[in-house]
């Protein structure tokens, strides 16, 4: 029989192709798609999976894997890489389906597992080589059935290059219109047949480099201090620090009957008659504070560093036989820089700078009952806090496949690794050199910026510290086998038989440089050591049974056992072992039906289990420092504070995260009902409605939730003791529980045609998200809330509606490309602001506008072995929506996460073939 195509959606600039073949002759090689493991010919299938093959990949214009991915309609909910600026992250980039969340995403590098990032489940999207993908299969649907654990949300499956031969070089260079942020890279592959052409190797290399982006680069992000107009009244936003320079004083002292009072203010603003020197300004919650602007010096996009390669061999020993190697290689080596570092300090009742800079500004009656004195000082001269991430990442699989009497095997083992070390390379002080500056008073902490002596800027260049910080390693091991193959006829066709079994061990291990540990970094405490590792070993099983002709039905099932995690540390000089948590284990099921009741029409639908394990840290992790508060908060137990842990005013109060043991394992149902319909060649469309609901979802309370109701969430308070002084202050525990369930629904639809005309061929595609449910409970209780067009209390928005339209026009050599993305509007975060109408603050939640780009594409194949592209993204400008919101990175102004930041960005790309 003939190829007959069921369905061609194009997506993303007129390029994915979701399925494609109908019926297929029995000479056509049979191929494995992602979300079943029974090998056939390629059609349209029972579940949703989306394609992104090579040509649609350099359409869209993507530079890096994770802008390929996170333009997808179907992704919300993931990490992007700014976000490095200001957390740990080292540039981490992740895959998330339907807002579901990261870690319910299998990420997939030719059908088998990477090593996640540190002990997480999520992958780092950084490790795979964009230049090295054939093709990326985006499963919609929930596969634990055959994956296991982490594939609730659904896969998404990297395919790279195999049985190529000869060379391909490319070189691409991107530049945004309002300067910052440039980035360039060159690849280079090679292929070729050894052996009688029984043996083919294939090697691909790549560099990157990504130049920073200042905050100041940006108008709307060049500041944490501006105006704005919302409901018919002036506004003004203020997310400056207290941690200033000149320092803030908190004084504590007792009234003349014995309680304890505080005052605060700034000695500089005293003396200057309320004026703020460069870079500070008055506080409108703290009058008498003048507070930084932090923002202004932050780096919003991190510089970086990447190179990628990757080796494939393929041997055929015959007809029957073969062997396959595959190794990838990454080297990330990101600097994200941020403030200058913001560091407490005591001032002793009787020296000489209390003398000069306390003393004036307190009362009789306040100098008379003095307590204690604290400062906050932000360390400019010592220059902003740079955080340099080097992450290696090594992925290797070895296998062999064989087709026996109608039956296909495949077997592989794989290692995969991630390793990193987090070094401070700027504005981190040593411990020993800075406090000796701090006693001899070698350092006016009053003084303004720039203000330093020139033998004081000598010591201050001495005593910042470049070094390691930690370093951490996740390495997965694994070996998989697997087996499908016809058992019997049935009136429909063959019923086929997939069968699998695997096993895998993961293990992660931190370890904190020696610096760390002997606490030689001024106001740093060394992150803690881990030696963390757990198995897994599952079995699965899948039939396929065509009743009839036209009816097709899918039975999967799988059973995992995963065990505790194992701990090894050190105590009392001993290294010791146990077993955090217990064995969770679980079977899954899955059930879908595929009916075509005439050629151009095809109905699907699925419904399944699933089921995931916490990870190992939200398990084992011992309770650790995990940076401080996004915004400056009020003390959580304000006049209930006998020990005297409440900070002074409004202050940032340390984080700690902390593993829980107790943690129960997730299980989730999902269905999904579509439909697929090409009435002509010309036209195709399709629309799949899906639906998860997760019970015992893990999660932790978020800090705007806590702070804002402390009593009820008392067990996420501890205390906690600051290095720098050694004073004992309120700490927020983020603590991982299961918060109940969760519930996310929505329509993943697409529709394409293609019109024939006289001097070319016109595509278009519109294909997008419609979010009908995303709910979830609060912590602790039976109380649901959601985030659907909302930013909600896990800190994040569900878009209600996530689309793109696409146009492009080919004509002879040349092609051209428009492509529209388009997010629907939002409610923003609770925001404290002052009303410049009334002088008095209020709490607002803006109104976030809808957000949409344009992009332009031209290509020009000059010969079969010459290409030439050019483009611009965000072609007229758009500049991000104003956001309030305080978490997710230290950008102002914005939120990274949900709009282009670059602007308007010119591209253009040449590849040679040889």
């Amino acid at each position: 029989m003939k190829l007959k195509r069921i369905s061609q959606a194009v997506m993303l600039i007129g390029a994915v192709s979701i399925g494609q073949m109908a019926m297929a002759a029995e000479s056509i090689e049979k191929i494995e798609v992602t979300g079943t493991s029974i090998k056939r010919i390629a059609k349209e299938g029972a579940i949703p999976v989306q394609q992104l093959k090579r040509e649609d990949i350099q359409r869209t214009g993507a530079t890096t894997v994770a802008e390929l991915i996170q333009k997808l309609p179907a992704m919300q909910g993931f990490t992007i890489a700014p976000l490095a600026a200001g957390t740990n992250s080292g540039g981490r980039s992740s895959a998330s389906i339907h807002a579901i969340g990261e870690d319910y995403t299998l990420v997939l590098l030719n059908g088998r597992r990477v090593a996640p990032f540190e002990s997480g489940a999520s992958v780092n999207l950084n490790s795979i080589p964009l230049s090295a993908v054939e093709r990326v299969e985006v499963l919609t649907d929930g596969a634990s059935a055959l994956y296991g654990s982490d594939a609730i949300a659904g896969v998404v499956n990297f395919i790279l290059k195999k049985r190529e031969t000869g060379g391909n070089a490319e070189v691409s260079i991107d530049v945004p219109q309002e300067g910052g942020g440039e980035s360039w890279n060159v690849n280079a592959s090679y292929g070729l047949n050894l052996m009688d052409d029984r043996l083919n190797v294939l090697v691909s290399y790549r560099h990157e480099e990504q130049k920073l982006m200042k905050a100041t680069d940006r108008e709307f992000a060049k500041s944490a201090r501006f105006p704005f107009y919302f409901n018919g009244h002036n506004y003004r936003y203020d997310k400056s620090s207290p941690n200033s320079i000149p320092a803030n004083v908190d004084v504590e002292y007792k009234d003349a009957k014995g309680n304890l009072q505080s005052v605060s203010f700034n000695p500089y603003k005293r003396a200057n008659n309320g004026a703020c020197p460069q870079l500070t300004y008055e506080s409108y919650n703290e009058p008498d504070k003048c507070i930084f602007d932090y923002a202004s010096t932050v780096e919003i996009l991190p510089e970086n560093k990447r190179d990628n390669m990757y080796a494939t061999a393929n041997y055929k020993i015959n007809d029957q036989f073969k062997l396959f190697s595959d190794l990838a290689l990454t080297r990330l080596d990101l600097t994200a820089k941020i403030a200058p570092n913001a560091v407490p300090f005591s001032v002793d009742v009787g020296s000489d700078q209390y003398k000069k800079y306390i003393l004036p500004y307190l009362t009789a009656e306040q100098a008379k009952g003095v307590t204690d004195i604290s400062g906050g000082y932000r360390t400019f001269d010592w220059g902003g806090r740079a955080s340099q991430t080097i992450t290696d990442s090594a992925h290797f699989v070895f296998g062999g496949e064989a087709d026996i009497a109608g039956w296909n095997l495949n077997s592989a083992i794989t290692w995969s690794k991630n390793k990193l070390d987090e070094r401070y390379v700027g504005g981190y002080m040593l411990d020993k050199e800075f406090r000796e500056m701090m006693d001899k008073r070698e350092f006016d902490p009053f003084a303004p910026i720039g203000q330093q002596s020139e033998a004081t800027r000598a010591k201050i260049a001495k005593s910042i510290y470049n070094g390691s910080l930690r370093t951490a390693s996740t390495t997965l091991k694994g070996i998989d086998g697997r087996a499908s193959g016809e058992l019997f006829q049935l009136p429909g066709g063959a019923a086929n038989l997939g069968i699998g079994a695997d096993y895998r061990e993961l293990a992660f291990e931190q370890t904190p440089s020696d610096v760390a540990k002997k606490e030689m970094i001024y106001n740093v405490t060394a992150p803690d050591a881990y030696d963390l590792k757990r198995s897994n070993y599952g079995m699965f099983g899948e039939l396929l049974l065509p009743l009839v002709k036209n009816l097709e039905v899918t039975v999967g099932a799988r059973y995992d056992s995963i065990s505790g995690v194992k701990s090894r540390f050190e105590q009392a000089g001993a290294m010791k072992e146990e077993t955090v948590g217990e064995r969770q284990s679980s079977g899954t099921y899955k059930v879908s039906m595929r009916y075509q009741p005439m050629p151009s029409l095809l109905l699907r639908s699925s419904y399944g289990t699933g089921f995931k394990t916490a990870t190992m840290l939200d398990i084992a992790r011992p309770l650790t420092e995990y940076g401080v508060t996004a915004t400056p908060r009020s003390c959580p137990f304000a006049g209930n504070d006998p020990n005297g842990y409440c900070k002074p005013g409004l202050n940032t109060y340390q984080q700690l995260s902390v593993g829980n043991d107790k943690l129960k394992p997730e299980k989730s149902t999902q269905y999904t009902l579509g439909f697929r319909f090409e009435p002509s060649p010309l036209f195709s469309g399709g629309l799949d409605l899906w639906d998860v609901e997760i019970r015992d979802a893990v999660s932790s309370v978020s800090e705007d939730l806590a702070f804002s109701d402390p009593q009820r969430y008392r067990e996420l308070f501890t205390t906690w003791k600051e290095q720098a002084t050694g004073r004992v202050y309120w700490a927020f525990k983020d603590a991982k529980v299961n918060i109940g369930k969760q519930h996310n629904r929505g329509i993943d639809w697409d529709v394409s045609s293609r019109i024939k005309l006289d001097f070319g061929t016109l595509t278009n595609s519109f294909n997008g998200t419609y979010m009908i449910k995303a709910d979830y409970t609060k912590a602790g209780t039976e109380e649901w809330t959601d985030s659907l067009g909302f930013f909600g209390i896990d800190d994040q928005v569900t878009f209600r509606t996530v689309a793109k339209f696409s146009t492009t026009l080919q004509t002879g050599a040349f092609t051209n490309s428009f492509t529209v993305n388009f997010r629907s509007g939002y409610t923003d975060a609770s925001t404290k602001v002052l009303n410049l109408d009334t002088g008095k603050t209020e709490f607002v939640r803006l109104e976030v506008p809808t957000y949409s780009t344009i992009d332009w594409q031209g290509k020009y194949a000059v010969n079969k072995s010459l290409e030439v592209r050019a483009g611009i993204k965000n072609l007229f400008n758009r500049e991000p929506p104003l956001s309030l919101r305080e978490s997710s990175g230290h950008q102002v102004g914005f939120d990274p996460r949900y709009a282009d930041m670059m602007l308007r960005t010119f591209y253009a790309t040449a590849s040679y073939k040889f």
